[in-house]
């Protein structure tokens, strides 16, 4: 790898597509900055007008769990029934959720 492309930050590109109600992961890039991430997004990742929307984020201000803490990060939602969507009940008019 070059040493420019390693002084270039990536950025992690999300994609809401037309029929979506949210933004999907699609990929990464490098750029010098969020314009220029964003104009690389648009030409990379909706070349055939897939998307209604890109959101650009610096790869290193994204705070991740760590998979090896999987289990004691998610294992004790299991017996809180009240973390799950379905232990409420959604008046119509409120729609799509």
């Amino acid at each position: 790898m070059s040493d420019s492309i390693q002084m270039t930050p990536l950025w992690e590109v999300f994609i809401r597509p037309r029929s979506g109600l949210h933004h999907k992961h699609v990929g990464s890039l490098h750029a010098a900055d969020a314009e220029m991430a964003l104009q690389a997004a648009r030409d990379v990742y909706t070349r055939r007008e897939e998307g209604n929307s890109i959101w650009v984020m610096r790869a290193d201000q994204i705070t991740a769990s760590d998979p090896v803490n999987s289990d004691s990060n998610f294992d004790p939602a299991a017996d809180k029934i009240y973390r799950h969507p379905s232990f409420y009940d959604i008046p119509d008019e409120v729609g799509h959720m």
